[in-house]
């Protein structure tokens, strides 16, 4: 029961075209999360049969599990943890397939149940149920009625692998024997992309022996700080006329910031309309944004994408499209500044003003300050300021930038301290304890029997990746790992 072969568990890898993460709210002020999966399109709403032809719940039927609030002391009582689950192909002696989407709201996830993911495809090919849990501190999955500091002590991430292991081992599930398939009497197989792939990688290395296998992919398994590396995935993927123009105009955005005259700076600031903004690393900055929109592109995005759209806007004039070389510095500063002007600014901002919107140095802001449970934003934060890091900032001086240098760790840091400021204190600039956190899980030299892992050339993310360029790590027979020409997590499901 417990011995199906890692050949079979691997076959449904190869799927073909799987779409990439979404943005996460907040993005303009900086600190992308590597992302939940994205939710799929609306889950089946006609009646589904098991393989005995007895009727089934609809995916959407929400469970309730009763999770410790601390694993270090199960005296102080269990939260309800939401869970989503269904058991389509389930024979007795498959496995029970777990993922989690990580750092959101697990509502809406129901389609990871199915077969047009990973997840579904080994169900369906081994006879397994299918189980999409939330975690902790995101969504409705909280032990307390705020995200304060205080209630935040048990958002950690020995806590969320310890809940992935608790829940394996006492769940009652609802199918048929489903009290009766804890991990040594049921193969258990833990998936993950991205943060949630770095979860899958990091609970099977700190609680071995519970999950039979994983499937990790783009996961995030090494913390770090000044995680500029994000951007250079862009950089040599991203078309190369949009390349050019893109490092020329950021080279004169930090020259004029740095040492023109303050008419000069003001009129650059203008350029994007963003005059009104107070300090310059703000603007800068936030000229990110734009490069951020990688992270949505999936192996079939095209024309239309918000990517794509910024690069026609700098490469395409008079109905011609720019050379290997653009078009040159005056061509793509107007061209920018005109598509923030006039499609750019409301798609990221709306009706808010730019000190409102991408503004990061007043600390009453309610971005620091909102405490209401579903936050993920805030969530999130709290994982990055203590424990990862993963600052997408400028890339250190000689190298090729698409970003501008005038943001730097301590940038992400300050922000860190409005946002917990009963935390860190005094402290204005927190570090995060990365360098701790990839002691504990071991980082890139993660070493699992029957790990997944699967990555992708494009993902701004794979640097914190096993297949980052700054490590040599070999795929063996018991940790494969893949590496394809796929964005973020674009191996998970199909489009």
């Amino acid at each position: 029961m417990l011995s199906f072969k890692l050949s079979a568990l691997l076959a449904p890898l190869f799927l073909g075209s799987l779409a990439s993460a979404a943005l996460k709210d907040g993005r303009a002020h900086g600190n992308l999360a590597p992302n939940p999966i994205v939710p799929l399109v609306a889950a089946p709403t006609g009646l589904l049969t098991s393989v005995d032809g007895s009727a089934l719940p609809p995916i959407t039927t929400l469970y309730y599990f009763d999770q410790l609030i601390d694993h270090n002391d199960p005296g102080l009582g269990t939260f309800k943890q939401r869970y989503w689950h269904t058991w389509e192909w389930y024979k007795s002696g498959g496995p029970i397939i777990l993922m989690t989407p990580g750092e959101g709201d697990a509502d809406g996830y129901e389609g990871y149940l199915t077969n047009v993911t990973i997840n579904g495809q080994i169900a369906q090919q081994q006879n397994g149920a299918t189980i999409v849990v939330e975690h902790r501190f995101y969504g409705l999955s909280n032990p307390f009625a705020n995200l304060s500091v205080a209630s935040l002590q048990y958002h950690t991430l020995p806590q969320a692998t310890a809940d992935l292991v608790y829940f394996a081992q006492n769940v009652q599930l609802a199918m048929p024997g489903g009290s009766n398939v804890q991990p040594g009497k049921a193969p258990w197989i833990l998936i993950g992309g991205s943060y949630s792939g770095a979860l899958t990688a990091w609970t099977m290395t700190s609680h071995p022996g519970v999950f039979w296998a994983g499937y990790a992919s783009s996961a995030v398994v090494e913390a770090i700080i000044d995680f500029w590396q994000y951007f250079e995935p862009i950089r040599l993927y991203m078309p190369s006329n949009c390349s050019v123009d893109v490092e020329t105009v950021i080279t004169h955005v930090d020259q004029v910031f740095t040492n023109g005259t303050a008419a000069e700076i003001q009129a650059l600031k203008s350029n994007w309309g963003l005059g009104g903004l107070s300090h310059l690393d703000d603007v800068a900055g936030a000229l990110r944004n734009n490069l951020w929109d990688w992270q949505a592109l999936s192996p079939t995005s095209g024309p239309g994408s918000m990517f794509f759209n910024f690069c026609d806007a700098l490469e395409v004039k008079n109905g011609k499209n720019a050379g290997a070389a653009g078009w040159g510095l005056q061509n793509a500063l107007t061209s920018w500044g005109k598509y923030w002007n006039e499609t750019y600014y409301d798609y990221l901002c709306g009706a808010l003003d730019a000190e409102t919107c991408l503004g990061t140095y007043n600390a009453s802001q309610s971005i620091w300050t909102d405490i209401s449970v579903n936050n993920a934003a805030r969530s999130w934060e709290w994982i990055v300021c203590n424990d990862v890091g993963y600052f997408q900032e400028g890339p250190p001086a000689g190298q090729a930038k698409i970003v501008t240098q005038l943001v730097q760790p301590v940038y992400d840091e300050r922000q860190c301290a409005y946002y917990f400021p009963a935390q860190f204190g005094n402290n204005t600039t927190p570090v995060p304890k990365a360098n701790a956190t990839n002691a504990f899980y071991h980082g890139c030299d993660v070493k699992v029997d029957r790990l997944f892992i699967a990555n992708g050339q494009r993902d701004p993310w794979r640097y914190a990746t096993v297949s980052s360029g700054d490590v040599n790590i070999i795929s063996t027979p018991t940790q494969p790992i893949l590496v394809g020409d796929g964005f973020h997590c674009s191996d998970h499901y199909q489009t």
